[in-house]
């Protein structure tokens, strides 16, 4: 991907400075000042290999501030209410945790304080500015190498090597150990507990997408706990369903004012919350938007994808719908109108009667980083494409909002895509929906 230049990246956060309302001002602070019917307006903000922010690893605090704050800056000029945070990219933080190492991508080593809360800060500054802010974890992916000996000695992957699993160049806590399983959760549960976030998010990495040629090495996990399973791939399903269920009771048990225990099956240690307020905390999930094709299951999306989370990702995305486990879900469908293995005209009808008689919110996410890339189809090229989706949704009241992908596109608006989203469809500030329980 096109990483944005530092003068691109000041022209559009200075522009987006200019446009934005006065920090305290009645539609920045996004509370009564909000016309029209509450949906999401977001952005996803990279961390991962510095992606989005910080432009690079080991710049001065006060630069990484002024590069978010920025960011921040620019979704409020786009009118946008929502800001996705990836906080837990590669089983790191970037908040002091005392559970996994500081991130390498804010200091270049991983382990080193940089000096200050990064995640406290974005707290802070996006509510100042009327945003929500959701704290993304990335639950399984250790590290972007399969080299151990690379991480910090502290590191739990190195202190249990056991847990880990090296697969397609990557490395990976292994779903199938209940160990791994409350250990993730505790993980993100110090976030919630401990920060006045709006929502725990989740991406589509569980198990990994498939590599040809390789195999994921969890067969004594499978021996142990796997017997009561017809198949392998049951088991990894039921692994992954566990995940989720239980992180939306700890999730929940968190923001009930109350406190209270969580019987958690993976032995999750509790400690009562820590957050004093009572804002509610969603649990959204951005998976791979292809449950299943047609052609392998008649409940299927019309479509003809490689990938299929239920088979190669084993997760059940329609199951945690339909079981009502989390509060919204952001399908990635990142393929233009008419694409003919994947046509977005297809998907959001699929996910539009998903959702129905849930309570379930329904956000779609949105390919803004193809809009004007080279090597795109030519429906990308057209700034048009992205606000015909939001034509589409507004035929479905199904759809809840849409989400963007990702911070660095809505600075820089590349081919202007965003720039026509926000002319032809966010005429005023709306607050983000609340959550149905």
């Amino acid at each position: 991907m096109r990483r944005i230049t530092r003068r691109a990246f000041a022209v559009a956060a200075l522009s987006a400075a200019a446009a934005a309302p006065a920090p305290g001002s009645a539609a920045a602070r996004g509370r009564g000042a909000h016309g029209g019917r509450p949906e999401f307006r977001g952005m996803w903000l990279a961390t991962v290999a510095n992606r989005d922010w910080p432009s690079r690893a080991g710049l001065p605090a006060a630069s990484q501030q002024a590069e978010l704050r920025a960011y921040l800056d620019a979704a409020v000029a786009r009118r946008l209410n929502t800001v996705v945070f990836q906080v837990r990219p590669t089983a790191d933080a970037l908040w002091p945790s005392p559970y996994e190492p500081w991130s390498e991508y804010l200091t270049g080593v991983q382990g080193r304080d940089p000096g200050w809360d990064p995640l406290g800060f974005a707290v802070r500054e996006a509510h100042r500015r009327g945003l929500e802010l959701h704290a993304w974890f990335n639950p399984y992916r250790i590290a972007n190498h399969t080299d151990p000996s690379r991480l910090v000695p502290t590191h739990p992957a190195r202190l249990r090597p056991d847990w880990a699993v090296p697969y397609g160049g990557k490395l990976y806590y292994n779903p199938g150990l209940p160990e791994v399983r409350a250990f993730v959760q505790d993980a993100i549960l110090d976030a919630v507990e401990r920060y006045d976030i709006d929502g725990v998010h989740f991406d589509d990495y569980f198990y990994p997408y498939p590599v040809a040629g390789q195999t994921f090495d969890d067969d004594a996990a499978y021996e142990e706990y796997g017997g009561d399973f017809a198949t392998r791939a049951d088991w990894r399903r039921d692994n992954i369903d566990l995940l989720v269920r239980e992180t939306a009771e700890r999730v929940r048990a968190a923001r009930s004012p109350g406190g209270g225990r969580w019987p958690g099956r993976g032995g999750g240690r509790w400690r009562r919350p820590r957050r004093t307020h009572h804002r509610p905390v969603r649990f959204g999930i951005s998976p791979f938007a292809i449950w299943r094709n047609q052609a392998t299951d008649p409940a299927g999306s019309d479509t003809r994808a490689g990938v299929q989370t239920y088979d190669d990702l084993y997760a059940d995305t329609r199951k945690w719908v339909r079981e009502e486990w989390i509060d919204y879900i952001v399908p990635q469908v990142y393929w233009n109108i008419g694409f003919p293995a994947a046509d977005y005209a297809k998907l959001l009808p699929w996910w539009s009667e998903t959702v129905t008689g849930t309570r379930v919110q329904l956000c779609v996410g949105e390919a803004l980083y193809k809009a004007g890339a080279p090597g795109q189809p030519p429906a990308w090229q057209d700034p048009a494409e992205l606000s015909r989706h939001l034509t589409l949704a507004r035929g479905h009241p199904q759809v809840r909002g849409h989400i963007f992908f990702s911070a660095k596109e809505v600075a820089e608006d590349r081919a202007g895509a965003m720039a026509r989203v926000v002319a032809d469809h966010y005429h005023g500030p709306v607050r983000p929906p609340r959550p149905a329980s």
